[in-house]
């Protein structure tokens, strides 16, 4: 199918299914984090999936690429980034499964409803205004930084958005990890499983991934952690396997 491209974008393989997906040169694209994510997410035949900040539809493409889910949508508060989401959802001709939305994360109930979904994923900004530079690109800047949205709006607006024993999924970072785990208590959406990234085995963990059931009892499974690199520029076999090569 033939999708007009404007000024700055680009199309990229992603090495699934035949898919592609569009982004922009000089905007935020998506990382390892979002394909680390989409890997440790478990979606069952019939379910109904949500991405919070879906940004260009990566998430619900790869999951669209992985699992049996019946109907994945994204929402992004971002009209360049949805724009280019639906145009990859109808570039893969998976406008029948995926559906891309323009909205603000804190107003999701409000647009889909309560008890919509039985998986909410979000690869949420990771840093308060208190950590690291603020990105002078403001399209990076809400992508990176807590701008627009919050920790505790994403985990509040996704347990809200889940049925009973939905599941929600989340990639973040460690030095954030109680933070994260007091805020999902909070809301009902009890921690689960947890898997730590490391960029090698002597370093320290860079990214979480975890799992929080809503309603669920008290009981988490931690993982076996993800090293990323053998040596500089060479990936491990697990790595591999996430990405399908």
């Amino acid at each position: 199918m033939k999708i007009e491209l404007y000024e700055g974008e680009r199309i990229d393989d992603l090495q699934r299914n035949g898919y592609r997906i569009i982004q922009s040169r000089d905007g935020f694209c998506f990382g390892m984090d979002a394909v680390l994510l989409s890997g440790f997410v478990r979606v069952r035949e019939r379910e109904r999936v949500l991405d919070l900040g879906t940004g260009t539809g990566i998430i619900p493409i790869l999951l669209e690429a992985k699992t049996p889910g019946e109907h994945f949508t994204g929402l992004e508060i971002q009209k360049r980034s949805a724009d280019m989401a639906r145009r990859s959802v109808e570039l893969n001709g998976l406008s029948d499964r995926i559906s891309i939305v323009e909205g603000d994360i804190k107003e999701a109930v409000s647009i889909f409803g309560r008890a919509s979904f039985d998986v909410v994923t979000s690869n949420p900004p990771y840093m308060t205004g208190n950590h690291g530079l603020v990105n002078p690109e403001l399209p990076k800047a809400i992508a990176r930084h807590e701008i627009l949205c919050t920790l505790e709006d994403v985990v509040s607006q996704a347990a809200h958005l889940l049925r009973e024993n939905g599941r929600f999924y989340m990639v973040h970072r460690p030095f954030r990890l109680t933070e994260i785990m007091t805020v999902m208590v909070k809301y009902h959406l009890e921690p689960k499983r947890m898997k730590l990234v490391y960029p090698y085995i002597d370093k320290e963990p860079n990214m979480v991934l975890i799992e929080g059931l809503k309603g669920g009892r008290s009981r988490i499974t931690v993982e076996k952690p993800l090293i990323v690199y053998k040596e500089p520029g060479v990936y491990t076999d697990e790595i591999y396997e996430v990405y399908g090569y």
